[in-house]
């Protein structure tokens, strides 16, 4: 998931983390579909540990809002209660070190629940690309050279499949070396900013129609 910036209230140590929570729960799912709670995952898995104070200033939310938000997801065990502190002065950090939500399910109730809440991520995760669009001109040139590519092939579904997988293996290598940085920040190096990296691919028309006026065989 998409990152805020990780600074101020979010360097307590949180290191422990296990990966990504793989999740398939239609009941769970259907938790975590509201925006907010998005954003406030997004910010704890980014930022590290906070109170409902801390991260609401972070997403724009008031601590009534985060307090309530947060303990849902303590109910479904997104996060947890890091220690030290009462009240809305307890600082809440989360299970895992993000979500991992999987692909079509064969099940229609987890298949709407998932759909609903890869909406509301990509959602996020576009309006971060626009605001960078937006503000791309403040950045240093060596900044604003080093971002954005865009490519166009004609492919098969098993091509599409076989590239997919060898951008993930190569993100997964390089993520080994770049993830202690998101929850140690004496391990970033001068001159780092978070930078979130969206591999998007998909069909740019439909499949041809059959003989029988269907689409083409999967």
């Amino acid at each position: 998931m998409p990152a805020e910036k990780p600074d101020g209230g979010g360097e307590r140590e949180d290191t422990q983390r296990p990966g990504p929570r793989k999740v398939t729960d239609p009941r769970t799912l259907r938790a975590l579909a509201h925006p907010v709670r998005i954003a406030l995952i997004e910010a704890l898995t980014y930022g590290g540990p906070m109170t409902a104070t801390e991260v609401g200033e972070r997403i724009g939310e008031t601590p009534t809002t985060c307090s309530f938000h947060l303990r849902q997801l303590a109910k479904y065990g997104f996060v947890e209660e890091a220690g030290g502190g009462r009240g809305r002065s307890r600082p809440w950090r989360m299970t895992s070190l993000g979500l991992f939500i999987p692909g079509p399910s064969s099940d229609p109730e987890s298949a709407v629940a998932a759909r609903t809440v890869g909406r509301l991520i990509t959602e996020r995760w576009l309006g971060r690309y626009r605001t960078w669009l937006d503000t791309r001109s403040a950045y240093p040139a060596e900044w604003r050279q080093a971002v954005d590519s865009n490519w166009v092939f004609y492919m098969t579904p098993a091509e599409l499949r076989q590239l997919n997988e060898d951008l993930t293996a190569l993100l997964r290598d390089r993520a080994q070396t770049f993830r202690e940085r998101l929850t140690d920040p004496a391990k970033r190096p001068p001159g780092s900013l978070p930078v979130e990296t969206l591999v998007f691919s998909y069909p740019m028309s439909p499949p041809p129609a059959t003989s029988d006026g269907g689409a083409g065989a999967n």
